[in-house]
């Protein structure tokens, strides 16, 4: 898309709707973004990553809003995530610029990254909320859940998701409970996508390739998923998660898929 004020306009857009449907299950929908900026709005790789980045920063504090508002802060497992994600989504952005800078490498590693969530979010179901489940929750021990949390990091800097996608799923099929697995997960994605941006930024400084965010598209995106994550927050509780998690199932292996072609092609 040449005119770059149609692109703003339509990164706005796509990205409040996304984000709509992604926040109540825990997701700030960069993981369906950074998609949508490789085949609609043309951003260059490897600078799309730390865009989809800039994007989470801007947009998570709107639903982190809400559910502070909402008595909904995710608590000491954030603290955890955190602990985990931060360092890895580190390691990630350094493995993103010196080892996988091309196009074709970078789809196959969407597509490694999409499908396996995608199904995920397809065969867990969401913990509900009106009758206790009488079988004991098996929550997964803090350690283990901060070395997780640092691979999941690590592949969040990679592909630009911050980690939240990833770990929403796996902590409300672990046992907990939508409401605090949710602003848990997007706090521990504010947190770390900002590090990936910093980490980012200095290392475009060393680089003769663009991998610096494209800012522009960034707050856009950014903008428009603040005000979708906010009415996201605000609609979780009206809207059946389990449906909400289906159709981003099936949307999340669809492109997948279509990263997994053109990779091979």
């Amino acid at each position: 898309m040449p005119d770059t004020g149609w692109t703003e306009v339509v990164a706005l857009a796509a990205a409040y709707l996304i984000a709509v449907v992604t926040t109540p299950a825990g997701i700030s929908g960069a993981v369906l973004l950074l998609p949508f900026q490789v085949t609609v709005l043309g951003t260059p790789s490897p600078s799309v990553t730390p865009t989809n980045l800039l994007y989470n920063v801007v947009a998570t504090p709107g639903a982190l809003y809400r559910y502070w508002r909402q008595g909904q802060t995710g608590g000491q497992l954030a603290l955890v995530l955190i602990a985990g994600t931060l360092p890895g989504v580190v390691a990630g952005s350094f493995i993103r610029v010196k080892l996988i800078p091309g196009p074709r490498v970078f789809a196959l590693v969407v597509a490694a990254v999409l499908i396996p969530l995608g199904t995920w979010l397809l065969l867990t179901r969401p913990v509900r909320g009106g009758k206790p489940d009488r079988r004991p929750a098996r929550l997964i021990p803090v350690p283990v859940l901060m070395a997780l949390a640092a691979v999941v990091g690590c592949v969040g800097g990679i592909y630009g998701i911050g980690g939240g996608a990833f770990m929403a799923p796996v902590l409300i099929g672990s046992g907990h409970k939508p409401s605090e697995a949710a602003p848990a997960a997007l706090a521990s994605t504010f947190v770390t996508s900002a590090g990936g941006v910093i980490t980012f930024t200095i290392l475009a400084l060393q680089q003769h390739i663009s991998v610096a965010p494209d800012w522009p598209t960034g707050i856009a995106l950014g903008i428009g998923g603040l005000a979708g994550g906010y009415t996201g927050a605000r609609l979780q509780a009206r809207m059946p998660d389990l449906l909400i998690r289906r159709l981003v199932g099936v949307l999340v292996i669809g492109i997948g898929a279509y990263f997994l072609s053109s990779g091979l092609g």
